[in-house]
């Protein structure tokens, strides 16, 4: 489903990623981790096109990223992205929020998009929320918002960029519930986070990255049985000691 190749990305002199491949099966779910500024978000911001890349190849589902005749926007909307602070439209009614984007990019008729976005609240559990406003959640609640806005796009694959990292320790557990539902249901997901718990549950993979290198790509079992980087063992020891 997404193939990266020897992806390198620099700002001026600042090489963020150098050489990075790896590859997500259909139905796979891969959690990326790493130190801060190790170029985990960037990586899957590449996936869909968010930051240009200087050199190798992404393709998703077949397509290629990085040719400049790919219409991104057409891509992106297959893709489905849910960033670290909901970027919802705070004007909007939560049922707009979720309408919009399908009556626009998809064209669907007003009817048929409120009709899906009810549908997918439902699934997160907020249908009783809809007409109210991003300002009136919850951080948990519109992270979930965020998700469901995304599924109501039918996307061949999940992007999450921490999503958790913003939400209140209470939160996180709500969303992290949908997202190890819909991993459960077979969706394709690549997912950074340092929510370790949810790795082990769900992930069939764990990349962990370090200055903007892949480290290790290992599977779930072989990363958090026996890392084979001093450097993946280092981070191990830190945040699963608590």
């Amino acid at each position: 489903m997404i193939t990266i190749d020897k992806v390198s990305k620099h700002y001026g002199s600042f090489q963020v990623l150098t050489d990075c491949s790896t590859k997500v099966a259909k139905g796979e779910v891969v959690v990326v981790c790493g130190p801060s500024g190790s170029g985990k978000s960037t990586l899957i911001k590449c996936v869909n096109g968010l930051e240009p890349f200087q050199a190798g190849a992404i393709t998703v589902d077949g397509i290629s990223v990085g040719d400049p005749k790919t219409n991104l926007s057409k891509l992106r909307s297959r893709v489905g992205m849910v960033f670290q602070h909901f970027e919802l439209f705070p004007h909007m009614s939560i049922t707009d929020n979720l309408s919009i984007a399908q009556e626009k990019v998809l064209g669907r008729s007003k009817d048929e998009a409120r009709a899906k976005g009810l549908k997918l609240l439902e699934r997160v559990g907020l249908k009783a929320h809809a007409e109210k406003f991003p300002g009136q959640l919850s951080g948990g609640q519109q992270q979930r918002v965020a998700i469901a806005r995304a599924l109501c796009m039918d996307p061949i694959c999940m992007l999450f960029d921490e999503p958790t990292s913003a939400l209140d320790p209470e939160m996180i557990n709500e969303v992290l519930d949908v997202m190890v539902e819909l991993a459960q249901e077979g969706m394709t997901m690549m997912c950074v986070t340092h929510e370790m718990g949810f790795a082990r549950k769900v992930a069939n993979r764990v990349i962990f990255m370090d200055k903007g290198l892949i480290v290790e790509d290992d599977s779930k079992d072989a990363f958090f049985g026996a890392p084979h980087s001093e450097r993946a063992r280092q981070f191990l020891a830190k945040i699963l000691q608590h």
